[in-house]
């Protein structure tokens, strides 16, 4: 071996060597989980985001100590640009490797919230608008974006299907009701589709509006199928519904929790049952699945009166001096309870 061989062949061992540490060592920070506290951390990837914006942001708060390592991995694999926006939980353990993972899956945080039945839609924005991780764009009700949503109908009230929706932060209130919308009038549809015969409306709207009257007249579950008996005998016999919770509806913000006489002769009040015949002119609250299908099937039976007895469940009756008796033993002068006793037409 000549003299200037020997030195380029060391040379040459060196430096592979020296390329063999650097490549291990690159390897475990690659490797290394990343600096999160015991907790865990939650990463929020904006839209517009790029991955070295993401990346240098974790470096700044001593999450990712070689963000080198996790750009040039990302443009070898092409996931640089793949990244998906939303919120991301980092657990302790997280390697650059499986966080590059994550941005890619868009497997974010994901939140939830309840809408009850028998809510009205300022209600159901005011639990949306508590909700941190949830955008509050709406007003109000009267939001035009909401009629807009909601059109051909003229009101908003009763067009939202209460229920359990999973959101992800960055969704908004007006999100969460174009889904909730949606999901009411394919339920409406369905059980228009399977109703009973002969039954007192002439579209699914109206069917709606019994749905939310039978809503927040029902305190016991069981009971829902013989209160939408009950309403639908009556208007199939021309009686006024005269049900509690239509007038309340109508009051609005002016009732006080106390139901006068005054309120059960107002005939201003267009919610008025006991003044006005038929249905009211819009739902009066959120009605769910099982108030549907309630009013689209109601219990058979004779029943045309019912009065609450104080504890949730109603006593109902075939004759008013039945129903009379009810209501003095049960509901006499205490009309706050917010349930109707209807009574002859």
């Amino acid at each position: 071996m000549t003299r200037w061989r020997r030195p380029l062949l060391l040379a040459l061992v060196l430096a592979v060597l020296f390329a063999l540490l650097v490549a291990r060592e690159a390897w475990q920070r690659w490797q290394a989980p990343l600096r999160l506290p015991e907790s865990g951390l939650l990463l929020t990837v904006h839209p517009g985001d790029s991955l070295r914006s993401v990346a240098e942001r974790l470096q700044a708060e001593g999450v990712l100590p070689h963000p080198e390592l996790l750009l040039l991995w990302a443009r070898y694999h092409r996931l640089d640009a793949r990244i998906r926006r939303g919120e991301y939980a980092l657990e302790p353990g997280l390697t650059a490797e499986s966080l590059l993972a994550l941005l890619v899956s868009g497997r974010v945080v994901q939140y939830q919230v309840t809408l009850p039945e028998g809510i009205v839609v300022a209600q159901a924005l005011a639990i949306l608008q508590r909700e941190s991780a949830l955008e509050s764009v709406l007003s109000g009700p009267d939001d035009a974006r909401l009629l807009q949503l909601v059109a051909p109908y003229e009101a908003v009230e009763g067009l939202f299907l209460p229920e359990t929706y999973r959101y992800e932060r960055g969704d908004s209130d007006l999100d969460i009701l174009r889904r909730a919308h949606r999901a009411l009038l394919e339920a409406l549809e369905q059980e228009w589709a399977i109703r009973d015969a002969d039954l007192p409306y002439d579209s699914p709207y109206e069917a709606l509006i019994m749905a939310s009257i039978i809503e927040r007249e029902t305190g016991v579950p069981e009971e829902r199928g013989e209160i939408a008996g009950v309403f639908v005998r009556r208007l199939q016999r021309g009686m006024r519904l005269q049900t509690d919770p239509t007038i309340i509806y109508g009051l609005g913000d002016a009732f006080d929790g106390n139901l006068r006489r005054s309120h059960l002769l107002d005939a201003d009040n267009l919610f008025n049952t006991y003044r006005h015949a038929g249905l009211p002119p819009t739902p009066i609250a959120l009605p769910g699945r099982a108030a549907l299908q309630a009013a689209l099937q109601p219990a058979a039976g004779e029943t045309l009166f019912f009065v609450a007895r104080g504890d949730g469940s109603h006593e109902f009756n075939t004759t008013l001096e039945g129903h009379e008796r009810a209501v003095r033993k049960y509901q006499l002068q205490r009309r706050e309870d917010y349930r109707s006793s209807p009574e002859s037409p």
